[in-house]
């Protein structure tokens, strides 16, 4: 199974790991590593490589991260492109971590990558389109 690290600035890894574990649960190959104000790149990277080294890399490894260019997306990428088949995808949302947490499973990393993109695309929506997709009225209930 790919493992996965997420990652972002302040408290957004923690964050959405908090939100995957109330919906999904406890999910195997995945760590979360914020960054917050007070750390380093540095301490960014070692980090990372310490996930890397508790992380079964036989399937690969996927980076989410959550801005294009930030220090996050940068280890990540660095790291990523010394391993080939390692991913690095940004911008990520709830969506797309909760449907590629369960889909993983025997996806390579390209697989995973184009799934994500798609994921991601499709999570991004507001309720007016919605509500033209499925003029229903429906009746809120607890739940997710």
């Amino acid at each position: 199974m790919l493992g996965i690290i997420l990652t972002g600035h302040g408290g957004f890894a923690s964050g959405m790991e908090k939100a995957m574990k109330q919906i999904l649960g406890e999910q195997e190959q995945f760590i979360a590593i914020d960054f917050p104000a007070d750390s380093s790149t540095a301490l960014l990277t070692s980090q990372m490589e310490s996930a890397l080294a508790e992380l079964d890399q036989t399937e690969g490894i996927v980076f989410l991260t959550d801005l294009l260019g930030g220090t996050p997306f940068r280890v990540a990428s660095t790291m990523a492109l010394q391993q080939p088949g390692w991913e690095v995808i940004t911008g990520t949302n709830l969506q797309l971590l909760l449907e590629m947490a369960m889909e993983r499973e025997g996806l390579d990393g390209e697989t995973f990558r184009l799934q994500a993109l798609e994921c991601g695309h499709r999570g991004l929506t507001s309720l007016a389109d919605e509500l033209l997709r499925a003029p229903v009225a429906t009746e809120c209930e607890d739940g997710i």
